[in-house]
């Protein structure tokens, strides 16, 4: 463990001791298991490797000044699973197994909770599988439920800076009405091919428009968007954007700031009024988007002019980390102390 450089680890996987595996078979699910393997004994015909019967869920662990280790909001992941599980037909997997799984293996893991004040975090992984064997299109028998964790660094090499972004109207990442609001692998498949084109021309993400009629607003490739225009804290709302826990936290925040919070379609000629503008979720908490670049129109919108956050990107940055670590008091129950 004295190896690991702690503020300067990458968003990516790091074995740690053991993980967490509960199997649902004959209709009932059975009792976590501890697993110390990082492999899974998947069949070949398993629905989650030929119909996308998979979702999954992401949220941090952070140790705070006090040495308490904290897990933020993990009610409403364990309950957006359930969505998922509903969406594409799987054995959903009850809140409170969720988050004693949760708890479990933070505990069993505790050693790679990355000390207080390093800037990285425990990031926490729930998985859910079709394992039944299928060849016709139809649900599985059989699931697995598994939680692994893994100590990661910022989303974006840049950390809380602004970023660019993009948008590309050749590319959507869900449809409407289709699987956009439930977190299943699929929808982020869709978004490789444009996210690694965006990346080769330098930008940190794309942003999406809507898949109906590219005149609105829809969200990044792996986060939600949101502006501030004044007082406002603008976010768009669509039958293909993913309710991120993140952004329910802020619109929360904003709205205790004294901020008018609009959850509404947001036209793409609104870009041109926006004072701020960012894309927030569990794995980057909040990214400042330094400018949106319309590659089709050839237009340019700019939201950071000397490379520092907004005002009011930075007040929530702040607020929202100082809860989740304990350094300020949690008046919403959103964090739970593993003890």
């Amino acid at each position: 463990m004295d190896t690991i450089n702690w503020s300067g680890l990458p968003f990516g996987y790091m074995r740690t001791d053991y993980n967490i595996r509960c199997y649902y078979r004959d209709g009932k699910w059975g009792e976590l298991e501890v697993s110390s393997s990082e492999i899974l004994n998947i069949h070949m015909a398993a629905t989650c490797l030929h119909y996308g019967q998979e979702a999954f869920e992401g949220l941090k662990a952070f140790k705070g000044k006090d040495g308490k280790v904290r897990v933020f909001r993990m009610e409403e992941n364990a309950k957006r699973m359930i969505s998922s599980s509903q969406g594409i037909k799987m054995a959903e997997f009850p809140v409170e197994r969720f988050e004693e799984a949760v708890r479990k293996v933070v505990k069993l893991n505790e050693r790679f909770v990355p000390p207080y004040g390093s800037g990285a975090s425990l990031y926490i992984r729930p998985l859910l599988i079709g394992l039944g064997a299928q060849v016709g299109v139809k649900p599985a028998d059989e699931y697995l439920f598994l939680v692994f964790v893994t100590p990661v660094g910022p989303y974006f090499k840049s950390g809380f800076k602004p970023v660019p972004v993009c948008i590309m109207r050749g590319y959507d990442r869900a449809a409407p009405e289709g699987t956009g609001t439930i977190k299943v692998g699929g929808n982020y498949a869709a978004s490789l091919v444009a996210g690694n084109k965006a990346q080769e021309k330098g930008y940190a993400a794309v942003l999406y428009l809507d898949p109906k009629e590219k005149m609105y607003l829809d969200e990044c490739g792996p986060a939600n968007f949101f502006a501030i225009r004044g007082n406002s804290y603008l976010t768009p709302a669509s039958t293909s954007i993913l309710p991120s826990i993140t952004n329910k936290s802020l619109i929360r925040l904003a709205e205790d700031m004294g901020m008018k919070v609009e959850r509404r379609p947001i036209q793409l000629d609104e870009l041109n009024s926006f004072d701020e503008a960012a894309e927030c979720g569990t794995a980057a908490v909040i990214t400042p988007i330094s400018r949106i670049d319309d590659l089709d129109e050839d237009r340019s919108y700019i939201y950071s002019k000397d490379g520092k956050p907004g005002v009011v990107c930075e007040k929530l940055y702040n607020r929202l980390l100082a809860i989740q670590t304990g350094d300020e008091p949690d008046p919403y129950g959103w964090v739970k102390i593993i003890d």
